[in-house]
């Protein structure tokens, strides 16, 4: 029998970003209708007093952590303390709220940046603690690091089913298009539209080329989770004695070059110019390809394909800036 039902109290922390507008779609669709969602100005995350209490009114009994502070390379290098800081904060109050609260399941949302910089691929789960970080991102992984071993910590001092999902890199609806702290789909796709526009002749596109990168859409990311926290009460238990720590992959797979990236999304926005690679900015890590073993066990598979959910996202930003 599948665990969430259409009463179950479901808390999406982060429901106004990629990760969280893509799991209270999918949620909604599968029939889910006791969603709660509060904006930052409603219920500060970090503040434990606030998170508290509102957890004793609300008796969530299950809880998806998608809220966190994320960027790409430039956000990550230019404000550490912030990344760190932010998403510790955020992650232990509302995980230790959750189980003050006798919450049942939890999911907390890392990020594939977790693993060694120079591991082999593709990335395996238990590949985690076993090398150096990439630079650029330690204080974002080192937090992340931090809510996986919580979320372990708890399962075996108290009993709890939480569960933590390295998504890869994804993209879709809600996605952030500022240049100075979005990721590097995101920022090509907004890049290329701004040359087509203009009429611009070329689009500089940061690093080599060279580093290969797996992309996946955000609704097929929150499929997956919604997966794992409908498992009968058995068949979660099977997990997470099997995975230690409770931690799973979620991909597609299969990665492409940023050069290749850079070409789908100047063919799907229409860019005809050249492409530029600004060799003096950094690369970052040279590959990160996640093995997807456990959640293709499960049964589930991404049913979006790159280009087709680069239009999609492509649609978004043109109909978002002609209604602004």
């Amino acid at each position: 029998m599948s665990f969430l039902q259409p009463s179950t109290r479901i808390h999406v922390a982060g429901h106004r970003g990629l990760v969280g507008s893509a799991l209270v779609r999918r949620l909604e669709a599968a029939g889910c209708r006791n969603l709660l969602t509060r904006t930052h100005a409603e219920l500060d995350l970090g503040d434990a007093v606030a998170v508290r209490a509102f957890y004793e009114r609300e008796r969530p009994e299950v809880v998806l952590l998608a809220a966190a502070k994320v960027g790409g390379i430039l956000a990550n290098d230019t404000y550490p303390a912030q990344f760190i800081h932010e998403n510790l904060v955020i992650q232990s109050t509302v995980i230790h709220e959750a189980w003050r609260a006798g919450v049942k399941r939890l999911l907390f949302l890392g990020s594939s940046c977790i693993y060694p910089r120079d591991c082999p691929q593709p990335i395996r789960e238990e590949y985690l603690l076993t090398g150096p970080l990439e630079a650029t991102n330690r204080p974002y992984a080192i937090a992340k690091i931090a809510g996986i071993e919580q979320c372990w910590s708890y399962n075996r001092q108290y009993g709890t089913r939480y569960l933590s999902v390295m998504p890869t890199n994804l993209y879709g609806p809600g996605d952030n298009y500022d240049l100075q702290g979005s990721h590097v789909l995101p920022a090509l796709i907004r890049k290329m539209h701004e040359a087509k526009q203009s009429g611009a002749q070329e689009v500089v596109v940061w690093g080599t080329g060279t580093p290969r990168r797996e992309f996946l859409y955000s609704d097929d990311m929150a499929d997956a989770c919604v997966r794992l926290m409908d498992l009968p009460e058995a068949h979660i238990d099977t997990v997470l004695a099997q995975y230690k720590p409770p931690l799973i992959n979620v991909g597609c797979g299969e990665d492409v070059t940023i050069a290749e990236l850079a070409q789908t999304v100047a063919k799907v926005v229409g860019f005809r110019g050249q492409l530029v690679f600004d060799t003096s900015k950094p690369d970052g890590t040279p590959r990160k390809l996640l093995d997807v073993s456990r959640m293709f066990a499960l049964g589930w598979r991404p049913k979006v394909g790159l280009e087709v959910g680069i239009g999609v996202a492509y649609e978004e930003l043109v109909s978002g800036q002609a209604s602004g």
